[in-house]
């Protein structure tokens, strides 16, 4: 007899001491439940979650009607594989391609594998681009990137504790200085098939590309024949005030990978090429058993269906711009504590001037989660409809915290 869902729930630091890898430094709380901007562990006491399963759970926790589409599409049919059509994925990539512009989607599981997709595309436009005088595959990246921890992404992230144990590495990855649009540009030469920059470094610690480099990256690719690949697994679908945050500096990339909050809690994720490389990619050059199926594709469909039926995108535009300036404030009354707030929209981390963990410790202690990130960064990733008095508890809570160390 299988047991109760409490006496599992009752046992379950045992069981992850007893049976799961311990590659995560996990807080000592059992979640249980969600709704909205709230979560419950497993002795009762909620917390206003503000890491949203890592820029996740975008409409929050249990949204009737991604719940509804969930359980609806779940006693259709949930599983075809890809040899097959499925009407949700036709309609999710025309969605999408509304959003991108013209182009074609390839459907997957997570961050990582799109952003895999993105590096196979270079592999594919550099062949193209070299023709008959040999191969072309370096790709310049930031530094401070993260792209995921598959072997093509973790050897775009260039830094030790994720690389660390994994070498030899994929080689064809260079590094430049984030927004160093010169350091980008010397690096670039005849081997070179594209450059891949995260809009904002997420894991990284917050730190946003700035327009004019964005636009230079576009007016470079350009000019040497290059791809421009934008990851934005964390900083895409609506988390910035635009469905995405290039759109912020009014550029187009040729190619973009998304997933996290695109499902809004369900696993997918996505590539998003446009018309100029969309053919690159033919029958049997790349895969997916599990991308796009009826399920993932119903719950990625409803989570675009409430950010345009709520208004979401205007909600974290308007929202964001007084919850920052509260952030700033803060940081500006305890300059022992904070060094600085950046990011934009619903994506914002708080750069402190020392070790971030004990301030996150003690942040969950007053029951706010959060994420950290970079050196010394929390993150702070409110759903994208949370409302002004929850982010206004956010910062009371932070403030909180600040005053009492």
């Amino acid at each position: 007899m299988a047991e109760a869902p409490s006496m599992i729930r009752a046992g379950a630091a045992e069981l992850y001491d007893a049976h799961v890898l311990k590659n995560y430094p996990r807080a000592p709380v059992t979640i249980v439940r969600g709704s909205g901007s709230t979560v419950w562990d497993d002795q009762g006491r909620a917390y206003l979650d503000f890491s949203s399963g890592i820029a996740v759970s975008s409409l929050g926790h249990c949204h009737p009607k991604w719940v509804a589409a969930i359980r609806r599409q779940a006693g259709e049919l949930v599983h075809t594989s890809n040899l097959f059509r499925n009407p949700n994925q036709g309609e999710l990539a025309r969605r999408l391609v509304g959003y991108a512009g013209p182009g074609r989607v390839f459907f997957c599981n997570s961050g990582a594998e799109a952003d895999e997709a993105l590096i196979k595309l270079s592999r594919l436009h550099g062949v193209r681009k070299a023709g008959a005088e040999g191969r072309c595959f370096k790709v310049v990246c930031a530094k401070q990137a993260f792209h995921g921890r598959m072997f093509g992404g973790m050897s775009a992230t260039p830094r030790e504790r994720v690389q660390k144990g994994f070498r030899p590495l994929v080689p064809g990855f260079v590094f430049a200085d984030l927004n160093d649009l010169e350091g980008f540009a010397r690096l670039v030469d005849a081997d070179t098939a594209a450059i891949l920059v995260e809009t904002i470094q997420g894991d990284g610690g917050i730190n946003p590309c700035t327009a004019e480099f964005l636009v230079g990256l576009r007016r470079l690719c350009d000019e040497h024949n290059l791809l421009l690949l934008l990851d934005e697994v964390q900083c895409g679908a609506g988390r910035t005030g635009r469905f995405f945050a290039f759109e912020h500096a009014g550029v187009r990339p040729d190619a973009i990978a998304m997933a996290k909050g695109l499902g809004g809690g369900f696993p997918i994720g996505a590539m998003w090429v446009g018309e100029r490389a969309a053919d690159l990619f033919q029958p049997g050059s790349h895969g997916s058993t599990f991308g796009g199926t009826p399920l993932a594709c119903a719950a990625a469909l409803a989570v675009l269906d409430v950010i345009e039926a709520e208004g979401l995108l205007a909600h974290v535009a308007s929202e964001s711009a007084p919850w920052i300036r509260e952030l700033r404030q803060m940081a500006a009354e305890h300059p022992k504590h904070v060094l600085e707030v950046r990011g934009l929209g619903f994506l914002v981390g708080v750069q402190m001037a020392s070790d971030s963990a004990p301030y996150a410790a003690a942040l969950l202690e007053r029951g706010l989660l959060t994420a950290v990130a970079g050196v010394n960064v929390i993150r702070l990733l409110p759903p994208l409809n949370a409302s002004a008095a929850e982010l206004s508890r956010s910062v009371a809570i932070f403030w909180d915290v600040l005053t009492s160390r």
